[in-house]
């Protein structure tokens, strides 16, 4: 039966409901979320083994047994959920383990991390500028916090509310000679910037030959979903900008990741999206190095090494992914290959590549919608590189290929939930109508 477990909150904004099966209340939005992908890396397995052991345990949809059966997947589910931290996820976050080899550090979440990188880059450089849409006051996330105070208003300032004029004035001072870094207050709103990037940016340096360009232009978005952001604060829009050459574009996993990245993203010499997923601002905490310090672009991190499966994911569901992980070795005896992208263009073609050919199998999973997301991608050119390699086709499991309804908003990262025809050669998606909330 679906029930309320507890009414919104001022961090949640949403009712959070639950499963009652066996006496155990399982809040909905953390069970869903884990299991997508777990079923799609048994099926992978089943499919090539010819086996046809039942997955029933895996993405049971009968209420009555959920909450035993994945209870009985994930050590994590337990009736601890109960009590629950206040803000909703559809994960849980492990930090990674602590930086030595940056100097000291301190505790920080993300949006901490990344005003310290943002301070670093003032202190450092006079050029520097900051502007966007409420900045001056620390931004809606409160990124810039205490910046303006520190650095004066002549280098963090407000603009108007036009993502196109942010991004054209960002431009025109880049190619001035300024380190250009510009805010779009959340990424769903990009797209009136979208001519400025693509048309002027991207192309900035080669329609002069090379005379003038704008490469110290950064442009830091908040991006993905959060649970209650419905049609305008949940959107994860890479692959509308990947298409295009000469930008680059960033999504860090973490605290840490998310401060190196945005640092190399501001000294390197080409425009660079920076998506920061919004999730994570304060429920990722790490101890980050209070010092600046790079982590190389274009470089895929191999988190954890495997045998029977490469994962691949970015951002906040390579935490989603870290839960499979341990839940396919421990239920399913599968050794996953787990690879943080963090780049997604120009992407690390060689490390996935290299990971493909030593596991034969492959799942891609981000949050943006399935048609034409970045999987896509993906699983076109491992095809290409690694058919020989291959044992299985590639699954991809995906966002929903929907608008993000506030009514299932907590629904809008990929599902746990996945029907009984699933095969591996299936791209899934969130079904228009959800089994577990009336029409």
């Amino acid at each position: 039966m679906l029930v309320p477990l507890r009414p919104p909150t001022d961090s949640t904004n949403h009712y959070t409901f639950g499963l009652i099966g066996d006496d155990v209340i399982v809040p909905l939005f953390l069970c869903r979320s884990l299991t997508t992908a777990m079923a799609a890396v048994a099926r992978l397995l089943f499919r090539v083994t010819g086996s046809k052991a039942s997955t029933a345990h895996v993405n049971s949809g009968a209420p009555g047994v959920l909450g035993t059966s994945l209870l009985s997947l994930s050590p994590k589910c337990s009736s601890k959920l109960q009590t629950q931290k206040k803000h909703a996820s559809h994960f849980t976050y492990h930090p990674d383990p602590v930086p030595t080899m940056y100097g000291p550090t301190t505790k920080m979440n993300l949006f901490q991390s990344v005003t310290s990188a943002l301070d670093n880059t003032l202190g450092s450089d006079p050029t520097a500028v900051i502007f966007g849409e409420d900045v001056a006051f620390g931004g809606v996330f409160r990124c810039t916090v205490g910046l303006r105070d520190k650095y004066g208003k002549d280098r963090i300032f407000n603009t108007p509310l036009c993502e196109q004029g942010i991004v054209g004035f960002g431009i025109g001072a880049a190619a001035a000679g300024a380190t250009a870094i510009a805010e779009i207050q959340f990424a769903d709103y990009i797209y009136p910037a979208f001519d400025q990037i693509v048309n002027e940016a991207a192309k900035y340096r080669y329609r002069s030959g090379n005379l003038f360009d704008c490469g110290n232009l950064t442009i830091r978005a908040p991006w993905g979903c959060v649970g209650h952001g419905s049609l305008y604060h949940s959107q994860s829009p890479e692959a509308f900008f990947a298409h295009c050459p000469g930008i680059k574009i960033v999504i860090p996993r973490g605290p840490v990741q998310c401060k190196g990245l945005l640092l190399s993203c501001i000294e390197d010499h080409n425009p660079c999206i920076f998506f920061e997923p919004k999730i994570l601002y304060r429920a990722a905490v790490e101890q980050v190095p209070t010092e600046a310090y790079t982590i190389p672009l274009s470089q895929a991190e191999v988190l954890q090494e495997g045998s029977d499966v490469t994962l691949i994911a970015w951002g906040t569901q390579v935490h989603v992914l870290k839960e499979v992980v341990n839940m396919a070795q421990e239920k399913l005896g599968v050794s996953c290959e787990l690879i943080d992208l963090q780049t997604i263009l120009p992407w690390d073609t060689e490390t996935v590549c290299k990971s493909v050919a030593k596991t034969g199998r492959l799942l891609i999973s981000h949050e943006a919608p399935v048609t034409g997301g970045f999987a896509a991608e993906i699983s076109s050119t491992v095809q290409e590189e690694c058919f020989l390699n291959l044992e299985a086709p590639i699954a991809r499991v995906c966002g929903c290929q929907e608008v993000d309804q506030l009514l299932i908003s907590i629904y809008s990262a990929p599902r746990s939930n996945l029907s009984e025809d699933f095969t591996a050669n299936r791209s899934y998606y969130f079904p228009s109508h959800c089994p577990y909330l009336e029409k």
